[in-house]
């Protein structure tokens, strides 16, 4: 390379210098990293949130529900977009709820599956972003 082997060898040691540098940045920056950033704020998600007014409907197996839910979408134009979407939103609910049996709705994972179908539907009649989640807020059961 250079004829001065001093030259030589002090080249080699700021490049062994500056690998190991970049290696423990590199090691910081995976090891260590903040996973906040992928996670919304709760003030995010209140943004982009919408209550939907308490209903009352029949079961299919006779008794009926009362509920209330908050959903969460991604933006702020798909939480306006809901907001005018009001009347299929509920007409939504109601139909999830009247083909529901008590039986279907006891229990966590009955509640879940029931805000996982509302989510779905909800879904498919968005056009501005999606809904994220489906919250239940008040839930009364009477058989």
């Amino acid at each position: 390379m250079f004829r001065n082997k001093l030259v030589n060898a002090m080249i080699i040691i700021l490049l062994i210098i500056s690998l190991v540098g970049v290696a423990a940045l590199v090691t910081v920056n995976v090891y260590y990293a903040d996973g906040s950033k992928d996670e919304d704020s709760i003030d995010d998600i209140l943004k982009h949130s919408l209550d939907i007014e308490e209903i009352t409907t029949n079961l299919q197996s006779g008794g009926y529900l009362r509920v209330q839910f908050k959903v969460q979408t991604d933006s702020k134009k798909a939480r306006e977009e809901l907001e005018k979407r009001d009347f299929q939103v509920q007409n939504i609910i109601i139909h999830e709820i009247s083909n529901k049996k008590s039986s279907d709705l006891a229990g966590n994972e009955g509640l879940k599956k029931l805000e996982s179908d509302i989510q779905s539907k909800l879904n498919e009649v968005m056009k501005e972003g999606s809904v994220v989640q489906v919250y239940t807020t008040s839930f009364l059961l009477q058989d």
